[in-house]
């Protein structure tokens, strides 16, 4: 089990944090924008940008070799799908909570990856995220990316819901 912080010094980037090490960030080109780039600690850098007509699929790409797409099915769930390594994995992203008051990512069989509690700070008037992932969650290779993308599933969903 890990401790990831993710915080916000405008409302365009997130810089996420495990034990103050810099994971990674995400910078999005605009305000309400799915557009984003995502940045590992090692520099890498991968491109998220909405497809199809109404943009309702988004892919996290290298350079032009999708790495992993995500969309919003009809009851709220986000559905993940990854093609690391040539491998095809599915996640689901779910809101949950009596008020609605955290988020988390599991495996196709439902078992817990993480979750992520936002904490709206009204100073910034932006959202800060505690992240609390499993031991099964820690030994996937591609966590980095996986966690940062949940991040922006999640700053996604956030967005979907004020604009409705």
């Amino acid at each position: 089990m890990a401790e990831y912080y993710a915080k916000s010094s405008n409302s365009l980037s997130f810089e996420l944090f495990n034990d103050d090490k810099l994971t990674g960030k995400i910078t999005y080109t605009s305000w309400f924008s799915f557009n984003a780039e995502i940045e590992l600690a090692d520099h890498q850098s991968f491109q998220v940008e909405p497809k199809g007509f109404w943009g309702t699929t988004i892919e996290l790409k290298d350079n032009e070799k999708v790495l992993l797409k995500f969309r919003m099915n009809w009851n709220g769930e986000i559905i993940i799908q990854t093609y690391f390594d040539g491998l095809k994995e599915s996640f689901v992203c779910k809101h949950r909570g009596v008020f609605k008051d955290s988020f988390v990512l599991t495996d196709k069989e439902g078992i817990k990856l993480l979750v992520m509690k936002p904490q709206f700070k009204w100073n910034l008037l932006n959202y800060e995220y505690q992240i609390t992932t499993s031991d099964d969650f820690e030994k996937y290779s591609n966590k980095d990316i996986l966690l940062l993308t949940s991040l922006h599933c999640v700053n996604y969903y956030m967005s979907m819901i004020v604009v409705v």
